[in-house]
């Protein structure tokens, strides 16, 4: 089986509502990149990466040298020929080899009519468990949705997609506001969800004396983790040693001279892994072997998917054995999805893993093309920028933080 084409698609498609998080915003939708390889085979494999545009294409057009001729079934060699890391030093490629690794590993398992994650070893669960993604929401645009700041307001948010989707573990999305405002977030959720497992994340936005004085003033609640307070090895090494419930990160870890150096300190405790910032989901998978001996805690992370980057997430959560966590997903705040069917839905917080050989979804082609039409009517976003704060950008860990009094209205 040999590759005869490979193209890319971008498409936006929109959110329940605009997130808010410590480093930007997402500004009422996603853009996210869908990757398609043809083979002589007659079969399609798909992959998807975050963000997009004419660069995004351009990339992917740029790697066909690469990919014409190549068996997809070759999956190690594909990754040396994309990420060799003597030259990736000048061109970093690992998310664009994670979507065409996706590709590959859909377009493999079409044609030996076995899931992606048989290739790497099988299935231990056949649904994943996920974590409510609780997030400060603007308004959207129809008013329909959004607007949590307090926290009265943000209990009743959880209250509404746990009645949705079954959620048993509640995450916020921190660092917004100042400190004592997510103290205070954290205490009213753990207070509503009595024996639900909470955790805490607000993007590296606090130093390291902050992160400890705000893990103390929540440890009386039922703590997974708190997840990347501060920034760095070091700084996360600090903070684990200073405080009494574990530590994660999806931010410090995402290869494996980081995974090794993190051991090595003992600088946090779980690793989030996420099958695009590892570059595919067989370098993910390889990660968890190596945290499954070393006896460090693994789960999957989010990095604002459709479905189609979903089914990877499935696929890795499934096969790891020491899946000791709910999962992330963004997934939940989506109004819609580009794959057949619709949005894979939650069944009592679980979602299960598609049944199809490969990735196990199609996409749906009037969506791509509708989502398609919408990014090039609505363009990217800024993710790293706050639309009703013009002139801020993110300082860590000297936050310069929201004021929680000022509302939750966009500039549309």
């Amino acid at each position: 089986m040999k590759i005869t084409d490979i193209k890319a698609t971008t498409v936006t498609v929109p959110l329940e509502a605009p997130l808010r998080h410590s480093n930007g915003a997402h500004w009422g939708r996603f853009v996210r990149t869908l990757i398609e390889i043809e083979t002589d085979e007659g079969l399609t494999g798909v992959g998807e990466m975050g963000g997009g545009g004419e660069s995004a294409e351009r990339a992917i057009a740029g790697l066909k040298p690469y990919l014409l001729g190549h068996d997809p079934l070759q999956l190690e060699q594909l990754r040396w020929k994309i990420m060799n890391p003597v030259a990736s030093l000048y061109n970093n490629r690992m998310q664009l080899h994670a979507a065409i690794e996706f590709a590959c590993m859909d377009v493999a398992g079409k044609f030996l009519n076995i899931r992606a994650c048989d290739l790497i070893g099988g299935a231990v669960r056949e649904e994943v468990p996920f974590a409510t993604y609780l997030f400060y929401r603007y308004r959207s645009k129809d008013g329909s949705a959004g607007g949590e700041i307090t926290p009265d307001e943000m209990v009743a948010h959880t209250r509404d997609l746990v009645a949705r989707h079954g959620f048993k573990t509640h995450k916020l999305k921190g660092g917004v506001f100042p400190p004592d405002h997510d103290i205070e977030v954290m205490q009213a959720l753990g207070a509503a969800f009595p024996g639900d497992g909470l955790r805490l994340d607000p993007n590296s936005a606090w130093s390291v004396e902050e992160s400890i004085r705000v893990a103390k003033a929540i440890g009386n609640l039922n703590n997974e983790y708190l997840e990347d307070p501060a920034w760095g090895l070091e700084g996360m090494r600090r903070v684990r040693n200073a405080i009494d419930m574990p530590t994660a990160t999806n931010t410090v870890v995402v290869n494996f001279e980081q995974l090794a150096a993190c051991i090595r300190l003992e600088a946090v405790d779980v690793i989030l892994l996420d099958t695009t910032f590892w570059g595919g989901l067989r370098q993910a998978y390889k990660a968890g072997q190596v945290l499954e001996t070393f006896q460090w805690g693994a789960s999957v992370h989010s990095s604002g998917e459709l479905g189609v980057q979903l089914a990877t997430m499935l696929h890795l959560g499934a096969a790891l054995p020491n899946l000791a966590f709910a999962a992330d997903a963004h997934y939940h705040h989506l109004t819609d999805d580009v794959i057949k069917g619709g949005k894979m839905p939650y069944r009592d917080g679980r979602i299960a893993l598609p049944k199809g050989p490969g990735l196990g979804v199609e996409l749906d082609r009037d969506k791509v093309a509708e989502y398609a039409e919408l990014y090039r009517e609505l363009g990217g976003y800024a993710y790293d920028r706050d639309p009703a704060r013009p002139d801020w950008y993110s300082i860590a860990p000297e936050q310069r933080y929201a004021d929680p009094k000022a509302g939750a209205v966009m500039p549309w």
